[in-house]
């Protein structure tokens, strides 16, 4: 499959949006930010020959409390992976400030933000790990779970999203 066929298949998919309706400001600071997130997985598995990932960061804080062996598994690793969480977290308060002028906003009702951060949980748990990890890490490296695990994300979040606009579902 060629180029444009890919362009003209994703462009179906995603319901005929034009290029500049996905990204009206340009595509600069998710280039910018893809750049610090590849470097940041360089540096980490550099540092620790570890694969960092965020899905482990709630089991590897439950290590401080909890003595289950399930927890402990992640006792030496577990210092950078809440640094690695917190990153995330300042991150996303720099781009706030930056960006949005010191506030994160959204129109998405508290209870769905929950609720559906508890189906993101446990979808990372069916799924051995998070979107994120299996794009950047697992990608990269050439898994093959992980590859056919983003191809699968990617469908059915293209689905829901498009099934959901179609039922007239408003955040």
């Amino acid at each position: 499959m060629g180029i444009e066929p890919l362009g003209t298949l994703v462009w179906a998919l995603l319901g005929g949006v034009s290029y500049d309706a996905l990204f009206p400001h340009g595509i600069s600071r998710y280039a910018i930010g893809g750049l610090f997130v590849g470097l940041g997985v360089v540096v980490i598995y550099l540092g620790t020959s570890l694969i960092p990932g965020a899905s482990t960061f709630l089991e590897s804080t439950l290590s401080y409390v909890s003595d289950q062996s399930r927890f402990q598994e992640y006792r030496p690793s577990r210092d950078w992976r809440l640094v690695f969480t917190a990153g995330i977290l300042l991150g996303a308060v720099v781009y706030a400030v930056v960006y949005q002028g010191g506030a994160w906003t959204t129109d998405v009702q508290p209870w769905r933000l929950f609720f559906g951060g508890i189906l993101v949980g446990i979808g990372t748990r069916i799924g051995k790990g998070c979107t994120s990890g299996h794009g950047v890490c697992g990608v990269g490296s050439r898994s093959k779970t992980s590859l056919v695990g983003v191809a699968t994300f990617l469908i059915v979040a293209i689905g829901t999203a498009q099934l959901v606009a179609a039922l007239g579902v408003t955040p």
